[in-house]
């Protein structure tokens, strides 16, 4: 009996050894090309719509409105996770917003293509016929924006040094729009193009339901770098203007 016990014990344990190694060489065969390339292709989708969601979207720059700190088809990168942490916009950041209310109502937006859209909703290329515009913000809620004559444009009472605005414009425009006094409600951003004298922004949708105010709600992010073409790559820094003494309220 105990002879037999050892020898069913030889023949439990030697049997495993042989299931083990048969296994293991089936674990270490690889998958067939065929397979793993959808997997892979799967993968690298879902990540760009995660990065493209949560962290950063790059954008179309349609027009010179913000000449000639961003040029026509410039395209930029959006980050989109620090509003995710409670952060809002600041003086002088360069923004990204959906149309608030039907600013783009004269300017039509071209039909992408299937694979544009594909592109774009993964956020591998900039975003295909969306509704956004992007502007510098100027002021944030609270503030008092006034724009007299030709300028200085000022923020509550203090005179803004504006070297990004294009070359030949001045800070302000001498036209009904142009000449102003706001107050920016909670919530809401006031912004305007560098490219003043060639800019529809706040000053001229004061009528809107928002009186050429941004809602908070519509910001999508934060430009922080032009990206392509490769000649015109950059960043956007707040510029020292908006970091002058006393400007805070």
């Amino acid at each position: 009996m105990a002879v037999d016990a050892r020898a069913g014990a030889q023949d439990e344990t030697t049997a495993p050894k042989s299931k083990g190694k048969d296994a293991g060489k089936g674990a270490e065969r690889k998958r067939p090309m065929w397979v793993e390339i959808p997997i892979l292709v799967a993968v690298a989708l879902v990540l760009a719509f995660l990065i493209k969601t949560f962290l950063l979207q790059a954008f179309l720059i349609p027009s010179g409105s913000m000449q000639n700190t961003l040029q026509t088809d410039d395209r930029v990168l959006v980050d989109k996770l620090t509003p995710w942490f409670g952060s809002e916009p600041e003086r002088g950041e360069v923004v990204v917003f959906r149309d608030p209310a039907d600013w783009l109502a004269n300017s039509p937006v071209p039909e992408p293509n299937a694979f544009q859209n594909v592109l774009g909703f993964i956020g591998l290329m900039p975003a295909a016929g969306e509704k956004h515009l992007i502007k510098r913000v100027i002021g944030v809620a609270g503030d008092t924006v006034e724009c007299n004559g030709t300028g200085p444009l000022k923020v509550n009472g203090h005179p803004l040094d504006e070297p990004y605005v294009y070359a030949g414009n001045t800070p302000c425009s001498q036209d009904p729009a142009g000449q102003f006094k706001v107050t920016v409600p909670p919530g809401s951003l006031w912004v305007m193009g560098d490219h003043r004298q060639a800019s529809l922004d706040s000053r001229y949708h004061q009528t809107d339901p928002h009186a050429g105010m941004v809602p908070l709600t519509d910001v999508v992010g934060r430009a922080v770098v032009v990206a392509w073409p490769v000649p015109h790559w950059s960043t956007l820094p707040i510029p020292d203007t908006f970091n002058q003494p006393g400007l805070s309220h």
